[in-house]
């Protein structure tokens, strides 16, 4: 069962109290923290991060386990741990952007 957490939007805008991945070369908000669950993401010049993340909207969810919720997909970037609590992968479905979480 997936539940909606997020929705992931690309800036170049800095924000207040980013968190940097250095791994990914990413800045991002916590979506917590935001009333509407906005997650917003701005990207180092050389991120290694796909385009589709760089440049598109997504909707992240909560999923029992990642390797389940990517069979039959289109992956955009493999499973890997954002965090020592987070594990995350990125999938296509038509046209839309898809992070998918599981706690670990």
């Amino acid at each position: 069962m997936a539940t909606f957490h997020h929705y992931g939007v690309p800036t170049t805008e800095k924000h207040e109290n980013e968190i940097y991945l250095e791994e990914a070369k990413v800045h991002l908000t916590d979506s917590a923290a935001h009333p509407y669950g906005v997650e917003f993401l701005r990207f180092d010049a050389d991120s290694p991060l796909p385009k589709e993340i760089q440049t598109q909207t997504h909707a992240g969810f909560m999923v029992d386990s990642v390797d389940e919720a990517i069979k039959g997909q289109k992956v955009i970037l493999e499973p890997f741990n954002a965090t020592d609590e987070l594990r995350v992968a990125f999938i296509m479905d038509g046209g839309a952007l898809i992070e998918v979480m599981e706690t670990r």
